[in-house]
């Protein structure tokens, strides 16, 4: 049930409303989030939105040369809509500037720099870190006297809105090889692995959402067992990574950055 040490940094990449960079093991993802001015969804008047985009770099392996990485890259942005759209992971009301006219979009470009297996999990953890290190900047709606609504935005890069990553799911991948199930399988136990299943976890251990992969079956009752021991890893992983950011946090702008040339 260990994980390998995962190394977690945020605020790496300067013109980004938030980021992440997180490496596990030979895995290498880097998280960026762009808050934008849009208009909410017809469905969701008052609330804000995501957009997942996924990125898989050439250089992270031989496969995703020419279209290689853009199956993959569309599966994992379709993943990550999956975990997200649960109402409670991220207070989208909280987005919403105007109902039916202005809301804060957050445009989350996720890159992958190197895969060395666990790809989902090490996203999730990258993506969460990246909504965790989000400032957005605080607005004001001005009425005129003709009834014409004008938004100011704040001048102090201090005066932003944080968002609560509390309920944010972190993925946790189990891989079946042979009788047993292991967490964070290096590249040499995926291919050994035949099924395995993705499910998302919050800080709570509450599951939000299960998926399957692999040409092979899973029996309901190693099904059970694999949800039972996601939820406990799940849990453990959300207290590790809460405790990196918030020591992070309180370093504030004396922290040393790694950056890319760490």
């Amino acid at each position: 049930e260990d994980y390998r040490c995962a190394e977690v940094e945020t605020d790496v990449v300067s013109n980004t409303s938030g980021s992440a960079r997180v490496k596990l093991g030979h895995t290498d993802i880097l998280v960026g989030v762009k808050a934008e001015m849009g208009t909410p969804k017809l469905e969701k008047p008052d609330e804000g939105y995501l957009e997942f985009f996924v990125d898989c770099s050439a250089n992270a392996t031989p496969e995703f040369e020419g279209r290689g990485g853009e199956e993959l890259g569309t599966e994992i942005a379709n993943t990550l809509y999956r975990v997200f759209s649960s109402e409670s992971s991220v207070d989208l009301k909280s987005l919403c500037i105007n109902p039916r006219e202005h809301c804060w979009v957050l445009y989350v470009d996720v890159l992958l720099l190197e895969c060395g297996g666990n790809l989902f999990d090490a996203i999730s953890i990258a993506v969460k870190a990246a909504l965790f290190n989000t400032r957005i900047p605080k607005v004001r709606v001005l009425e005129d006297e003709e009834g014409s609504k004008e938004i100011e935005l704040s001048d102090d890069p201090y005066d932003c809105i944080r968002l609560n990553v509390d309920d944010v799911p972190c993925i946790v991948t189990l891989s079946k090889i042979g009788y047993r199930h292991v967490v964070d399988a290096t590249l040499q136990e995926e291919a050994c692995s035949l099924a395995s299943l993705l499910i998302s976890v919050t800080s709570k251990g509450a599951l939000t959402s299960m998926k399957k992969v692999g040409k092979g079956s899973l029996d309901p009752e190693s099904i059970f067992e694999m949800m039972e021991m996601g939820k406990r890893v799940g849990k453990s992983l959300h207290i590790a990574l809460q405790k990196i950011l918030d020591e992070e946090e309180s370093l504030g702008t004396s922290r040393q950055k790694v950056g890319f040339l760490g």
